[in-house]
């Protein structure tokens, strides 16, 4: 192996990141999907690009204005990753365009759901827009002209707006006038009353058509659309007195962040145009020219609409873990079940609800229950794992909650939980100074007997019940002593102040994950070399840590056949001889979003494998707190390793790359079709219907 790898050996990983967002958009462009969930890939296809451009793009514009010309493995600079990011942005908006305007808008017209445009309405639909903006919409506007005394307007991010070019009928004097189209009050889309099909019309074409009713006097030139990306990231001082009031504070200043993106409507006023770039200070190669409707976020408001139940998926319905399941009717005992063995869930497949809401709801109501300690990332703003927390702490308890502040576009939500918690008593922290505390851990101390008992949950997903419902994630529950051990202390280090233990058996991040995934890289390749069968599988979100890329590439040089399941980003390159020509790396993207990090070992007869938080990114390895449990139950692994069989086979919602970077969709091709997402809904819904009898949760 050379000392210095050739940048060739890596794809880059913003680059990466858009080949995901392209097979997003690949979703939407599968005739074979129910309409309406097309039209949601398309929402999250333009979502995910909105994100993309506040935080990543953002931070490479952060490094050229500060003249750092530092090249990452794959060799590209930052101006040069922002030149190439241009060019396929503007590619893939192009496709996320032709596929709505072409073929979804005239589908769904066809099932009864029509976007229309102004010249699409009939004389009496029109009368009611008409109606409908002097009643509605007009009260909600305010008309901001520029010039003349009045200074340029804030823009507030991801906002949309109509750029107006007025000219007074007196002196000719010309000037510009923004009017925010107030979408977060009115919805972006008007409905119209009709028996046959539901008529929406775009906010900002109703209001376009009145222009002449919000500058009366004057003459209307021009007009057009545009909508500005803001820089949404931000960093909090380690030295900051009060964290809860530093991310406050940051969170409103990302309101006023840099203007990274002007998307304009294509054909916008070249007058028009040059005058918000120069008021904006944007360089050219910032400016996105776009046809049809801009920000097609907004098509959730499509998606949600009630009814049209032939257009979508079918509905799926959690089960409830057969383990978790109740005799009788009675309700289950999870600290029995948990205490026999083991118990492994799948979400959305096993209900979130009857297993980790159920969990804790019985610790809450247990008397021997002494304290509970929970992690919390990300949750749902009517979140009943943290009620229940609330509920704990009025009854004495206990209760400690970990809660990150700085969970990037949850900040708000998490300060309002943090606060509640805090008025009821709840032993409230923010995490390691410099580290963000991405773990998704659960620890119920229990007194039974004369013996004091630890339960723990680890899971690969935040404790959220929408979600749960979206992502695919797994979820431990052990009484394992060592594994409740260990988490006790990782809650120890979190509230306290100490130095990182050395952990009996859970591997911890920044202390030891990397190497210890290293190490089982090291010895898998040994056991191969000693001629034992031997295997890696892994599945995460995202694979670009250089070191372990790299230890995968030994393995694949020394023999190890390598699989990996990578939703997102892979910066390892595949299929090269003498390289990686024995790592195989796909991509599942399907109905639930995959979320769930494995990292599988097989030496000999035996499988090492581990579930967790942790993606192999440098952040989460150098930069966070994360934890990933062994996975040692006999049952529980054997369910692991049929999940990865199914997501390696799937043929019908997965992508292969190649040695050239290209992403290629696989097809049954005649044969056999296998659809992981499904083949598992099928599996769990067999399973619980042939354990005890149950209601499902």
């Amino acid at each position: 192996m050379e000392t210095t790898p050739d940048p060739s050996w890596f794809f880059n990983r913003e680059l990466s990141w858009l080949d995901f967002n392209q097979r997003v958009l690949e979703l939407a462009e599968d005739d074979s999907a129910p309409l309406l969930e097309r039209v949601k890939f398309c929402a999250i296809f333009a979502s995910n690009l909105d994100e993309f451009f506040m935080v990543r793009v953002a931070g490479l514009w952060d490094q050229v204005d500060a003249g750092i010309d530092a090249r990452g493995p794959d060799g590209l600079s930052p101006r040069e990753q922002i030149q190439a990011i241009r060019s396929r942005s503007l590619e893939l908006d192009r496709r996320l365009t032709r596929v709505f305007e072409r073929k979804l808008k005239p589908q769904l017209t066809e099932n009864g759901i029509k976007v229309a445009t102004l010249a699409d309405l009939n004389g009496t639909e029109r009368a009611e827009l008409d109606r409908i903006f002097d009643q509605q919409v007009f009260p909600a506007l305010t008309p901001l002209v520029i010039g003349l005394g009045r200074p340029f307007p804030y823009i507030s991010n991801l906002s949309l707006s109509i750029a107006v070019l007025l000219r007074d009928r007196e002196t000719s004097t010309r000037v510009l006038a923004r009017i925010k189209v107030p979408k977060e009050l009115l919805g972006r889309f008007i409905e119209l009353s009709s028996e046959k099909e539901r008529v929406l019309v775009p906010l900002e074409e109703v209001i376009a058509a009145n222009l002449d009713q919000l500058f009366p006097g004057v003459e209307v030139l021009d007009h057009s659309y545009f909508r500005v990306t803001r820089d949404a990231d931000f960093t909090v001082s380690d030295e900051a007195d009060d964290l809860l009031e530093a991310v406050q504070e940051e969170v409103r200043r990302r309101r006023f962040g840099e203007v990274v993106r002007l998307e304009a409507a294509d054909g916008m006023n070249p007058e028009l145009k040059e005058l918000l770039v120069e008021l904006l200070r944007l360089q050219q190669n910032e400016v996105f020219e776009a046809g049809g409707l801009l920000d097609l976020t907004d098509l959730w408001d499509v998606v949600k609409l009630g009814g049209f139940q032939e257009l979508r998926d079918k509905p799926w319905a959690p089960v409830t873990q057969p383990r978790l399941q109740g005799e009788d009717g009675d309700p289950p005992d999870i600290f029995a079940a948990i205490r026999q063995r083991d118990v492994l869930v799948h979400h959305p497949y096993d209900s979130f609800s009857s297993s980790v809401e159920r969990f804790i709801a019985q610790a809450v109501s247990d008397p021997d229950v002494l304290a509970i300690k929970q992690t919390v990332y990300r949750t749902s703003e009517d979140s009943p794992l943290v009620s229940a927390l609330i509920k704990a702490s009025e009854r004495g308890k206990q209760v400690v909650c970990m809660l990150e502040l700085k969970a990037r576009f949850d900040e708000e939500a998490n300060i309002e939980w943090a606060k509640r918690l805090e008025e009821v008593g709840v032993h409230v922290v923010y995490g390691i100074p410099g580290l963000k505390t991405h773990i998704k851990a659960l620890l119920v101390v229990r007194r039974e007997g004369d013996q004091v008992r630890n339960y723990v949950h680890i899971g690969t997903g935040n404790y959220h019940s929408t979600t749960a419902r979206l992502y695919t994630d797994l979820g431990l529950f052990t009484a394992d002593p060592e594994i409740g051990a260990d988490v006790a202390e990782m809650f120890n280090l979190l509230t306290g102040y100490s130095r990182p233990a050395d952990y009996r058996r859970v591997l911890v991040s920044p202390h030891s994950m990397r190497s210890s995934i290293l190490a089982e890289i090291e010895a898998t390749v040994a056991a191969h070399k000693a001629g034992r069968e031997a295997k890696i599988l892994m599945k995460m979100n995202s694979l670009v840590d250089r070191t372990c890329i790299e230890a995968l590439y030994r393995a694949s040089q020394a023999g190890v056949e390598v699989e990996i399941n990578v939703r997102g980003i892979c910066c390892l390159r595949p299929g090269v001889p003498e390289l990686s020509e024995n790592i195989r790396v796909v991509s599942l993207v399907g109905r639930f979003l995959e979320h769930s990090r494995v990292y599988a070992f097989q030496r000999g007869g035996d499988w090492n494998i581990f579930i967790g938080s942790a993606d192999l990114m440098p952040r989460n390895l150098d930069a966070r707190v994360e934890l990933v449990t062994p996975v040692e139950d006999e049952i529980a692994r054997d369910q692991i390793l049929d999940v990865m069989e199914r997501c390696f086979s799937d043929n019908s919602n997965s992508w292969v790359l190649d040695s050239s970077g290209n992403w290629s969709r696989l097809s049954p091709e005649g044969g056999e079709r296998r659809n992981a997402q499904e083949e598992l809904m099928e599996r769990h819904q067999t399973l619980a219907a042939t354990a005890l009898p149950q209601a499902n949760g």
